[in-house]
């Protein structure tokens, strides 16, 4: 009798310990069910909530659920992110993610999350170049040319970002840390386009759909974009690699889900929104807003933020930088 209420005992505790696995899968099948939310971790209208929109639309059409555009900034970027470490792991609740996060995770030393251990990568959407520019009052009409000036003035230069810690700012350290230059940063909380302009402040890295036009006009130098390759919005423009080997700084997006998503979600939104970016009307608006569309597994877009957030690590350490 005794050992029949054991038997019974543990029939019982393995079938309940089953149940939260069987309702995860449950859940898997008939998903989605319900709207998803893309969390974006930056106000409305900028770039990224506006990548965001673009993709939040077609992907609602091939889920047959509506996926809404929620903005959550704040903290740089760690707010909105946070919110999606704590979400429940269903994959109704998604993180644009961005080439800031992988920044931030090094940048800041309290946060309650790590990026790669609390984040599952989902899918890449794709890359964006930056350009670097000068005032036109420097003397220098190519990369080497920039070089040579800048070492013959240690700490003359001075370089404007849109804060300390800032993507652009971090591109601008790369780049002195493989050429052994020194110029000074000057973060700006408001446009520093005046400054650059006037010649207050003499170099920055930025979007190249920010200053295409200065560019154009010559009131800004082009001196390289930040990407391996050469830019189809500029392609007399060249690459800083071309003078710089191994150079490489780019923004990039995609989109992530809490850890610990099922693997078919992850799987079927991954090919969900490969196809989205993939698609010819898609890509087209992606490349007028700068983002070159690429698609990738959630393991290689998994490596990708790893690589970034290592490589950041390294920049961020040599240029002893802290957060504001």
């Amino acid at each position: 009798m005794m050992d029949f209420a054991r038997r019974e005992f543990l029939r019982l505790a393995l079938g309940t310990s089953a149940l939260p696995l069987v309702t995860q899968t449950a859940s898997a099948l008939d998903y989605p069910s319900r709207p998803l939310r893309m969390v974006v971790t930056l106000p409305a209208g900028l770039a990224p909530d506006i990548d965001a929109r673009l993709i939040a639309q077609p992907l609602s059409e091939r889920l047959g659920q509506s996926v809404v555009v929620e903005n959550r900034p704040g903290a740089n970027g760690n707010i909105g992110t946070e919110f999606v470490v704590k979400a429940s792991p269903d994959g109704y609740t998604l993180l644009l993610l961005l080439a800031g996060n992988a920044i931030n995770t090094a940048l800041y030393q309290n946060l309650t999350f790590d990026l790669t251990r609390d984040i599952a990568p989902v899918a890449f959407v794709g890359a964006t170049s930056w350009i670097m520019v000068i005032n036109p009052s420097v003397p220098a009409h190519n990369v080497a040319e920039f070089i040579a000036y800048a070492r013959a003035n240690p700490g003359k230069i001075n370089m404007a970002s849109p804060g300390t810690g800032s993507p652009t700012q971090l591109a601008g350290e790369l780049f002195k840390m493989m050429t052994g230059v020194d110029f000074v940063h000057v973060p700006y909380r408001q446009s520093y386009l005046p400054d650059l302009l006037g010649g207050q402040v003499q170099v920055a890295f930025a979007a190249i759909a920010s200053l295409g036009g200065y560019i154009r006009d010559g009131k800004l130098r082009a001196l390289g974009v930040t990407t391996k390759g050469r830019s189809a919005r500029l392609p007399d423009v060249p690459a800083l690699d071309e003078f710089v080997p191994g150079y490489e700084a780019s923004g990039w997006l995609g989109i992530g889900a809490p850890k610990r998503t099922p693997d078919e979600i992850v799987e079927k939104l991954n090919n969900d929104i490969n196809a989205v970016v993939s698609d010819p009307a898609v890509k087209s608006k992606l490349l007028s807003l700068d983002v070159e569309p690429k698609a990738m597994s959630p393991k290689a877009f998994g490596k990708l933020i790893a690589d970034e957030t290592d490589k950041w690590a390294k920049v961020i350490k040599f240029a002893n930088i802290k957060p504001d």
